[in-house]
């Protein structure tokens, strides 16, 4: 039966540990310790390469500078110069709400990534931007919404 806990001299015990670590080498010490914690191997890693995963540096001018390329196109296709009803045009128009909503995308994540809560709004908002402009355009092609005269149910012009 074990002894109780009541029983052991914790004097006597911790004199002996401490006995048994200083006659250990410190290099013997190191080896029996296992695996060193986190942050001691992080120190001794080569500036951006972390151990583990990846880390990404706080870059707000970088996230910022994709969310501006993404505003100048959100603002340059509600300005769109070119008749959008069918045909051509209307390709190219939803290559660039495309394009739009994929910036709105690529932004989100770099502004999330980058801990900048103003500029992922705004990019968030490129995205449902895209996402009204497309459907506008889709939905009564497919059907979905009632067709007029700026939104013909048709692909091509006849």
């Amino acid at each position: 039966m074990p002894k109780d806990s009541g029983d052991r001299d914790w004097e006597a015990e911790m004199a002996k540990i401490d006995r048994q670590i200083a006659a250990t080498s410190p290099e013997k010490l190191a080896a029996m310790s296992g695996p060193q914690p986190a942050a001691v191997e992080r120190k001794a890693l080569p500036a951006g390469k972390p151990a583990g995963g990846t880390v990404h540096q706080h870059k707000p001018m970088a996230a910022w500078a994709r969310l501006l390329l993404g505003l100048a196109l959100g603002v340059g296709m509600l300005f769109w110069p070119y008749p959008a009803r069918c045909g051509p045009w209307l390709g190219l128009y939803l290559l660039g709400v495309t394009v739009l909503t994929a910036g709105g995308v690529w932004a989100s994540v770099w502004t999330w990534r980058h801990r900048t809560p103003r500029a992922h709004l705004l990019a968030l908002l490129l995205i449902l931007e895209g996402l009204v402009l497309g459907g506008l355009q889709i939905l009564p092609r497919a059907g979905y919404a009632k067709p007029d005269a700026g939104h013909p149910a048709t692909w091509s012009c006849s």
